[in-house]
């Protein structure tokens, strides 16, 4: 079964490393878009969401405080969702399903994060292989 969880991590968490890495590799073009959002200080928020997406998908799969970053990402997800993929501003239809379509996703990510947090976080529970031991220790 721990195979199955590291592979779940793996899988679940391998996006937010390519994303972050790509939201450094291409920090112009993402700080352009997030200027069109009407993102404060669109250039650092680019480097610091990618940089937090990056590690906290490391985190992940690697179980080195995969609590801590499960609950990064899950925080990164939804002010993304909220700020991003603002469908209920939306005129036109297209761009109102296409906005639903990524706030829903990232929506389900969060829940998603908060489930391995939740697991991670839960003294005596095992998720599959790690580096460290969890950040936290909450009881069960």
């Amino acid at each position: 079964m721990n195979s199955i969880l590291l592979i779940g991590r793996v899988l679940f968490a391998f996006i937010f490393v390519t994303s972050g890495l790509s939201h450094l590799a291409k920090v112009d073009a993402m700080a352009g878009y997030a200027k069109f959002k009407k993102v404060p200080a669109a250039k650092f928020s680019v480097l610091v969401s990618g940089a937090l997406m990056a590690l906290g998908g490391l985190s992940i799969i690697l179980g080195v405080y995969a609590d801590l970053g499960a609950l990064v990402i899950a925080i990164l997800l939804f002010v993304m969702a909220l700020k991003m993929h603002d469908f209920w501003t939306q005129t036109d239809a297209q761009a109102k399903q296409t906005e639903m379509i990524s706030f829903f996703k990232n929506i389900s990510m969060a829940g998603g994060a908060l489930i391995i947090f939740a697991i991670a976080a839960t003294e005596g529970s095992d998720y599959g292989w790690t580096l460290t031991d969890s950040l936290w220790q909450l009881a069960k």
